[in-house]
């Protein structure tokens, strides 16, 4: 029997442009916020009646961005979770990599609001989530408090991994560049040390895409710099 194909039922919007920066679970930086507007054959109040009476959602989606697998080669049965610094495989199925058999993910987020007004349908607007903008989602589904939540379950080999936050600070007053509401939420996300784990070159400045805003930055030991900020440079639509 062949599978129905998926279709996305809605694209997820989000501050993050590209890959690099996106927290690499959802809820762990609350803050971040995005939308989530249902394509056409779901844009109706009738498909979202009662989630207003839920706190969180379960998102499926796909790995868009993820361009160097296809289906046609070999699976990957191991790869190489951030959390162990890269150097150490595990079965991918024990793992959250975003390179998988499929190219799904699954997020949980805390709705913040519904817009049942938004112009061509309801947008959910919801926080924490690790989603580039631009995602596909093929499913929505309530977060069920008694089935869902297991405060007291094992994770494996992450429960033995000390997360250390690095200390984020502003260098020459760049931190008057932002909103204090982005600010916020900037610190948190690169508190957690977006680059890749095998990379530890003190004078390497990286950048990251957030909202409007093109961050650099450098890390040195525990303390991540951010050096500057400038205006992502907005794309023109050709006519």
């Amino acid at each position: 029997m062949t599978a129905p194909s998926l279709q996305p039922v809605a694209i997820f919007h989000s501050p993050f442009s590209t890959k690099f920066g996106i927290p690499r679970q959802s809820g762990i930086v609350e803050e971040v916020e995005g939308t989530i507007v249902l394509e056409p054959p779901f844009r109706h109040a009738e498909a979202l009646r009662g989630l207003e009476g839920f706190d969180f959602i379960w998102l499926i989606w796909g790995f868009s961005a993820n361009t160097s697998t296809t289906r046609s080669q070999q699976p990957a049965l191991t790869v190489r979770p951030p959390l162990l610094g890269g150097n150490t495989r595990m079965g991918v199925f024990a793992t959250r990599s975003p390179f998988r058999p499929n190219g799904l993910g699954l997020s949980s987020v805390r709705i913040s609001s519904i817009d049942w007004e938004a112009p061509g349908g309801p947008v959910i607007h919801v926080l924490g989530a690790d989603l580039m903008d631009g995602t596909p989602i093929y499913d929505i589904k309530p977060y069920l408090g008694y089935a869902d939540s297991h405060p007291q379950a094992r994770s494996g080999f992450t429960d033995q991994q000390e997360w250390k936050k690095l200390k984020v600070v502003f260098a020459d007053d760049t931190d008057r560049q932002l909103p204090e509401k982005e600010k916020n939420t900037l610190v948190h996300i690169l508190e957690l040390d977006p680059r890749p784990h095998y990379q530890d070159d003190s004078q390497r400045i990286y950048g990251l895409s957030f909202a409007a805003y093109e961050i650099h930055f450098k890390v040195d030991n525990d303390t991540l710099t951010i050096v500057k900020i400038g205006n992502k440079k907005r794309k023109i639509a050709k006519s």
